[in-house]
């Protein structure tokens, strides 16, 4: 029989359950599926996006973003791509019904029970709904899947016994499908040439100061990081408006604080203007990372 049999929404930095189906498959197989579910739900953040772990007549399969993951057990005649539609659908809703700060202030299981209804309903409509039906959000899933396939893992990767974890786990270092950034803007272009090219005037005076300081004194150590901080700073900025990470804005700050100390303890071998210059397109390019969000893509699943 070919249909998902569970799912559940769960937060991926402990694995804590907030919602879940109506359970009414009760045998033994299924069970430990349920067991190893849970097992699997507190190690996701170890994986990428998206993964699916086989049994003899299960497939557990999950997909994550941010905090929020969605989980199922569905049957080994289940399509993949159908399951992953299914739980990028469910995710969507989720995080649409509820905001990141009530998700991460939850402290107990089950904490949006109101979200069960919507579950159920979900897992109905795509256990008696026809692939031609979703054709279009079939293809778009199957592609990016190709593009980068799910990790598979091994019943052993999903076990834990007293504490110890068993069998190899596939690292990824790429981000997940799921975070896709808004277009680069004009003026986040001009950010970047700007902070490339203060990162280069950071990078030439901090070198040739090196190459000229003979006998280092201390002073002539705290210039030569003056420059040399910053210019790691801006390269930071680059790479933080180019590509997801996680807590921005933390980091952003952080450069900015880098940069504009850096800058402060210049003064005398740079003049103002050139200070003002150097923290301006600092500022321009915190901007333009704190402004450059995740893109907005709404769930076309058929729901």
């Amino acid at each position: 029989m070919s249909m998902i049999f569970f799912a559940s929404v769960v937060r991926v930095r402990d694995g804590l359950p907030l919602s879940a189906s109506t359970d009414f498959y009760h045998t033994q197989d299924f069970l430990e599926c349920r067991r190893r579910l849970k097992t699997l739900a507190l190690r996701l953040a170890q994986y990428p996006g998206r993964g699916s772990a086989e049994s003899c007549d299960f497939c557990i399969h999950f997909s994550s973003s941010g905090d929020v993951a969605c989980m199922a057990i569905c049957s080994r005649q289940y399509p993949a791509a159908m399951a992953f539609c299914f739980l990028e659908t469910l995710w969507w809703e989720f995080t649409a019904s509820y905001d990141t700060t009530c998700i991460g202030l939850a402290s107990r299981p089950y904490a949006f029970l109101d979200f069960d209804s919507v579950i159920q309903k979900m897992k109905w409509h795509f256990n008696y709904v026809s692939s031609s039906q979703i054709k279009s959000s079939l293809e778009k899933i199957q592609e990016e899947l190709e593009f980068q396939p799910p990790v598979v893992l091994t019943l052993e990767d999903t076990d834990v016994a007293n504490g110890m974890m068993n069998g190899h786990i596939p690292m990824h270092s790429e981000p997940a499908p799921n975070f896709r950034m808004e277009p680069v803007t004009a003026l986040g272009i001009l950010s970047l040439v700007l902070n490339i090219m203060c990162a280069a005037l950071n990078l030439i005076r901090g070198v040739h100061l090196a190459e000229h300081s003979l006998q280092v004194a201390r002073e002539e150590i705290g210039n030569i990081l003056a420059f040399l901080i910053p210019f790691v700073a801006c390269i930071f900025q680059c790479y933080l408006y180019l590509f997801y990470s996680p807590a921005r804005t933390m980091k952003v700050v952080l450069m900015l604080l880098f940069i504009c100390l850096g800058n402060v303890y210049l003064h005398g071998l740079r003049n103002l203007w050139q200070i003002l210059f150097h923290i301006g397109v600092a500022f321009l390019s915190s901007y333009q990372i704190l402004t450059r969000q995740l893109q907005e893509k709404q769930s076309d699943c058929g729901v």
